[in-house]
């Protein structure tokens, strides 16, 4: 089967990638490197509810996770602080469940964030949040999330969250803010879910994550094919010799086949009919996660010292790439859900 992109896909990208380099979000996050947290660039924000991007997977706009699999990397390779995914992954479980959805044109009402919940206690029409939730990119610049849990009774539940506690995670990357909602109190606007769909949210959210990390990692490998023509030792650019030549050879295998590999998940993902798209993300995420870590391990030692430096933007990938590996399932995790018990 072809996991390739279509043209319509490529075109998708390549549209995306051409405004990202006209908006690089790196010069942002570097100004807010001693300052502040990062915030999310509201330019992106109209630029992604104009273009649709944020409703890309609701049945009017009928966008697929392989459509937005090629737009996850764009995002990952350009290091950028919004989260496309979850806010496209939001917007459809919002109108898949008829619950009020975000309004870009609305003042104070630009984005709603995506979170999987803690158990809740539904009583008749009340459904009731107390704890914590899983962690939630760029949440400071959500005005309501959509959370998605478990009742008490294992019913599935989708809820829409305005009233939560913020709880700041320090993590490696400097691209993007995480948080956690800590949630206590009743929820007015929430819908159940048909069986499956937290399963299927938990699966889109990792394979997304990894195709994050993917676009990181192509990004180094660029950064790092290119600095090995330009560096010279011995009076000849690295990049000539053997063992730096099989570097790069390696960095792109981990890449390509990275790529093939949550392509091939993603395409799971959109086959609902079947529903067995837990396996297959599992193997996906798994080793796209360990390839994009172990490309940006090799970028580092090909860059040398330089690569070290704070004003290299080698760590900003690199960071942002192990974070993601640590999201959403880590290896570990993905790897021991292959095993069977």
């Amino acid at each position: 089967m072809d996991f390739g992109p279509t043209a319509e896909q490529i075109q998708l990208a390549e549209t995306e990638r051409s405004w990202l380099n006209r908006h690089d979000p790196i010069p942002r996050v570097r100004a807010a490197l001693n300052t502040a947290p990062v915030t999310i660039d509201p330019t992106a924000v109209a630029h992604a509810a104009e273009s649709g991007l944020l409703a890309l997977l609701t049945p009017d706009v009928g966008g697929t996770h392989l459509d937005l699999a090629v737009l996850t990397e764009v995002h990952g390779h350009a290091a950028s602080s919004l989260p496309l995914a979850d806010l496209a992954i939001g917007t459809w479980l919002l109108s898949e469940a008829g619950l009020p959805e975000a309004d870009p044109a609305a003042q104070g009402e630009l984005l709603v964030g995506l979170a999987r919940g803690p158990v809740a206690v539904a009583s008749g029409s009340a459904l009731r949040l107390t704890g914590s939730t899983s962690a939630v990119p760029m949440a400071a610049d959500m005005s309501r999330f959509a959370v998605a849990g478990l009742t008490d009774q294992g019913v599935e539940y989708l809820g829409v969250v305005g009233d939560h506690e913020l709880i700041a995670m320090s993590t490696l990357d400097l691209t993007r803010s995480w948080t956690r909602l800590r949630l206590d109190g009743s929820v007015d606007d929430w819908a159940t879910l048909p069986a499956g769909t937290f399963g299927y949210i938990r699966d889109a959210l990792a394979v997304h994550r990894a195709l994050d990390a993917l676009g990181a990692a192509a990004r180094l490998l660029e950064m790092t094919v290119a600095y090995a023509g330009q560096r010279e030792q011995f009076g000849a650019p690295i990049g000539s010799f053997q063992a730096v030549k099989h570097h790069c050879a390696n960095m792109e295998v981990g890449v390509e086949a990275g790529r093939s590999a949550l392509w091939a998940a993603a395409l799971t993902l959109d086959d609902r009919s079947t529903g067995a798209h837990a396996h297959p993300v599992s193997a996906a995420v798994a080793y796209a996660k360990s390839a994009a870590s172990q490309v940006a391990g090799t970028a580092l030692q090909v860059h040398g010292g330089v690569g070290f430096t704070w004003e290299h933007d080698l760590h900003l990938f690199l960071r942002r790439i192990k974070v993601d590996e640590a999201l959403d399932g880590t290896v570990t995790e993905h790897r021991a859900a292959l095993v069977p018990f």
